[in-house]
């Protein structure tokens, strides 16, 4: 028992960066996709984690080398412009995405528990109520609480999503050779567009920032740290791809209309009551919850990771000005505590939004900061002089930054292309 919960402990961040970056959006978009595409587009989940993968080791890399977080090395490097430019950014995405995340936990928890009312008066208030529950665990259990919380919610996500995909008996030879056979169907059509938003939208966006200051709550401090984390990520990133090609595998086998909408999740757990015949009822249900577990986690895990960055740019501007040493930033100071309180409740005045209005600006938001990302990572991450020539990118890291630039280059053009339309 004592080998198994240190492994726990060992991936416990990892699950942490599955749990919180698979969220709403996620499941549609890859629900979507295998509708529109099938099993042919199941390699480019893979190769999504792969790009967040890099990311994440050279984010950690960057730490444990240089003892500070990337929005610290960022501020030395690129000065303050850079950072109150971040900041704007911040501010912006966590107003839509926290209001989208409460506006699907209200649209989910309508489908199982219909008890306000009408689908909007349920939404509203079992959103807000998600939103107070995750204060609540956050202010009084920390860290640790939050850190027991998500691993509960990930089981229940992880293993009734898989099930429900299992349970539609795939053909396995077809979606093995899909995933060592890259294709994409439709590439004339549609099919590039969704093929990009799959590889965007799997294992979240800002959030990648986030784990730097989890691997500090597990006191992983110094470059004798790295290997740990590098096991933490693959086990975090695999659990994601695998929940990933679930969605796809689930949305092959039913038909669901284009269009983002928080109501894509419950259709799809209509579609498959139809599918599974006899078993429909039971199925609906599993899907349901495990639905529920996706979108839950990723609210708590919003909630308690993205206060840590405002905290981290309140002090390095703070101390930079004031000309006094940094502060470590925690659960517990008042900018992260303040910010905290701002997410869970300013938001609460867009839910009445259209939820396909607040997934496009959240895509938006997303795609343009993951090509930013991966520019910061290999300008920081290649120089000797800011990370040390020993703790340079590797080049299979490299190779999957440029890569990740790329793709999420295109998908942010795609996405702002959309929203002028």
């Amino acid at each position: 028992m004592t080998r198994m919960l240190d492994k726990v402990k060992l991936i416990g961040p990892g699950i942490l960066v599955a749990a919180t970056g698979v969220g709403a959006g996620d499941l549609a978009t890859g629900a979507l996709t295998g509708s529109l595409l099938g099993v042919a587009i199941l390699w480019a989940v893979i190769v999504g984690a792969l790009f967040k993968y890099a990311m994440n080791e050279g984010l950690t890399r960057w730490q444990l080398a240089t003892e500070t977080t990337l929005l610290e090395g960022c501020f030395r490097y690129f000065g303050t412009a850079f950072l109150l430019a971040f900041l704007a950014y911040l501010i912006l995405w966590t107003y839509f995405v926290s209001a989208a995340l409460m506006s699907a936990c209200g649209v989910v928890m309508h489908a199982i528990l219909p008890v306000f009312g009408s689908p909007e008066d349920d939404k509203w208030y079992w959103g807000i109520l998600h939103s107070i529950v995750a204060v609540a665990l956050v202010f009084t259990g920390g860290y640790r609480l939050f850190e027991k919380v998500m691993t509960v919610c990930i089981g229940v996500m992880f293993v009734t999503v898989v099930a429900t995909a299992v349970a539609i008996q795939p053909n396995l030879l077809e979606v093995l050779s899909r995933i060592f056979l890259p294709t994409i169907p439709h590439a004339d059509g549609e099919g590039v567009n969704w093929t990009i938003a799959l590889l965007g939208g799997i294992g979240g966006t800002l959030t990648i920032l986030c784990y730097g200051y989890w691997i500090r709550e597990e006191g992983r401090v110094s470059l004798k740290d790295l290997p740990t984390c590098r096991i933490d990520l693959a086990s975090g990133y695999l659990m994601t791809a695998i929940f990933g090609m679930a969605m796809v595998v689930i949305g092959s086998e039913i038909v669901i209309e284009k269009g983002a909408s928080s109501k894509t999740i419950v259709v799809i757990a209509e579609k498959l009551q139809d599918v599974f015949g006899n078993f429909g009822t039971p199925m609906k249900w599993i899907f349901l919850v495990g639905a529920w577990g996706a979108v839950a986690s990723s609210l708590l895990g919003v909630w308690q990771s993205v206060p840590y960055l405002f905290a981290d740019v309140y002090e390095s501007l703070t101390a930079r000005f004031a000309k006094r040493d940094r502060q470590p930033v925690n659960v517990r100071s008042w900018p992260y505590r303040l910010y905290l309180i701002a997410m869970a409740f300013i938001p609460i005045l867009a839910l009445s939004t259209n939820f396909k209005s607040l997934q496009k600006i959240y895509a938006i938001c997303g795609a343009l900061l993951i090509p930013l990302l991966a520019v910061v990572l290999l300008i920081l991450g290649n120089s000797s002089r800011m990370i040390g020539r020993e703790n340079r990118n590797p080049l299979w890291s490299n190779a999957l930054l440029v890569s990740a630039l790329l793709f999420f280059s295109a998908t942010g053009l795609l996405e702002l292309i959309k929203a002028l339309e």
